[in-house]
């Protein structure tokens, strides 16, 4: 849950590959593609409370591929199954779901970003505290996360992962409230960022969001038993109905009386992220009242009215451009072909440090159909450009496979700031957009012409007038700088703690 800068320093404390060498296995099979940290998912009052949170966890596999953890409660005890890798690769047994009973439980699903995920930091984390246990799953970053840690280890506190939800744990721990929930927003009154929080006491399941709702979070019901989670695709695998979206700055609590709400935040703008909609969140989910697919359609479609060329087909980059590239078609009259067949088998385990592999990767990952490129001039659909790596390598793809012409469209304004949100980018020298030119960029990816959606225009295909710079409607700050929140741990000068490091122990 931390900004990949963050994580070279714990990466370093654990002696492990990091940074540019780190980054660069990972790029030929990741290439210009943006990760996000995780997925929560929390259900209160079902007799199969770890089977439904297990199911929901499978439908927000694409939050976080690297580990997945549920913590239940049966009433008397709480239990905890947290594994490394997919859901699937744990969760789908029987005799697992068997250790996890009682009918409230919450799951998380998690992507680390640079360096190896450890067992230590998988989610939900929990701790026994003074009125009893407690496990947080959390989506997002602290942004104040380093400078909270720094603090509690001064006052001596014992931490046992690296993960800026710990921090939480011994906020709530070292209130001096007597209510559970007093003492929970009084940790919520000392953080800062993005969070989306589901946790579970021994009596209540308790969600939160930060109050400028970067991070979603929505409720939903299935058969009378709330369920709170990060996308409304986790509702329609269980069959669950969709209630609404738990509002920005909400802490909203469910026992044995029924539901309580809180809002113990001043009102503020709201400011959901934006690439919840260009990249994170699964098509078929509806976000803050919008159908994700129907939106990057929109994308799309207002890239084709800003930077049409003259061209025969429109060709997606898998999957992520698909929905953009569907409504360029639309809106164009240009037929829409799979001119690039995505092979959904190959991870990370294929990541070898030779350069051989290294110039295979894209290939092993996506192939091009010759059939419907040869001799075609062609326009390439991607959501987002990151470091460019994967991009000229597709375009060097789709000219040996006999391509006319290769223009390349972006379905989002170029990338020209850093996250610390909870999104996986390198800072601004890492950035291919903030570094160079439009031309420039041309020339390193190969295209015959590259253009990004405008800021405005993306606006509009949300249904806005255009960006306004005094109220933005979205957290667009990797394309304005405007960072929503303060940045705390960005500007402390004081030098990072020393003992951010964990025993290298089997798991």
């Amino acid at each position: 849950m931390r900004h990949p800068d963050q994580d070279a320093q714990f990466d370093l404390a654990l002696n492990r590959p990091s940074g540019p060498a780190a980054i660069e296995l990972q790029d030929d099979l990741e290439g210009d593609t943006l990760r996000e940290e995780c997925g929560v998912f929390g259900i209160y009052g079902h007799p199969d409370a770890a089977a439904i949170t297990a199911l929901g966890l499978h439908a927000l596999q694409h939050r976080g591929q690297e580990a997945a953890g549920i913590v239940s409660y049966d009433g008397s005890r709480f239990h905890s199954e947290r594994r490394l890798g997919l859901v699937g690769d744990t969760f789908s047994r029987r005799e697992v779901i068997d250790r996890l009973p009682g009918n409230v439980a919450v799951g998380h699903v998690r992507y680390s970003t640079t360096g190896a995920t450890i067992l230590r930091n998988v989610q939900p984390l929990f701790a026994e505290l003074n009125a009893g246990g407690l496990a947080v799953a959390h989506n997002g970053n602290l942004t104040n996360g380093l400078t909270l840690r720094r603090e509690l280890v001064r006052h001596g506190a014992m931490m046992q992962s690296t993960t800026d939800t710990e921090v939480i744990l011994h906020l709530v721990a070292r209130s001096k409230r007597a209510r559970f929930i007093e003492r929970y927003i009084d940790a919520l009154r000392e953080i800062e960022g993005a969070y989306a929080l589901v946790s579970l006491t021994n009596k209540k399941l308790v969600g939160a969001r930060d109050p400028r709702g970067i991070r979603p979070l929505v409720l939903g019901d299935l058969d009378g038993c709330p369920i709170l989670t990060s996308e409304t695709c986790a509702l329609d695998i269980i069959g669950a109905r969709f209630v609404r979206d738990i509002e920005p700055g909400e802490v909203i609590v469910f026992d044995e009386n029924g539901q309580d709400i809180h809002k113990p935040f001043p009102p503020m703008a709201p400011r959901p992220c934006i690439f919840e909609y260009i990249y994170f969140s699964r098509p078929d989910s509806i976000v803050h009242g919008r159908s994700v697919y129907e939106v990057r359609k929109a994308f799309g479609a207002q890239l084709a009215r800003e930077s049409h060329v003259p061209i025969d087909v429109v060709v997606p980059v898998p999957d992520s451009g698909v929905p953009a590239a569907v409504g360029y078609s639309q809106h164009s009259g240009v037929p829409f072909e799979l001119g690039i067949i995505r092979n959904h088998y190959v991870g990370r385990t294929f990541i070898q440090p030779t350069q051989a592999i290294r110039e295979s990767g894209v290939r092993m990952k996506h192939s091009a159909n010759r059939a419907a490129i040869e001799g075609k001039r062609i326009i390439l659909i991607d959501d987002s450009l990151v470091r460019g790596t994967t991009s000229k390598k597709i375009v060097r793809m789709m000219r040996d496979a006999g391509a006319k012409e290769v223009h390349f469209r972006l379905a989002s304004p170029p990338i020209l700031y850093p996250d610390y949100y909870g999104i996986d980018l390198p800072d601004r020298g890492g950035l291919l957009a903030a570094t160079h030119s439009l031309e420039e960029m041309r020339e390193i990816i190969g295209a015959d012409s590259l253009a990004f959606l405008s800021i405005d225009g993306m606006y509009r295909a949300m249904g806005e007038p255009g960006r306004d710079p005094a109220n933005p409607k979205f957290s667009d700050h990797c394309f304005t700088g405007a960072y929503p929140t303060h940045l705390t741990d960005q500007t402390q000068t004081e030098p990072q703690p020393r003992q951010l490091s964990l025993l290298a122990e089997a798991s």
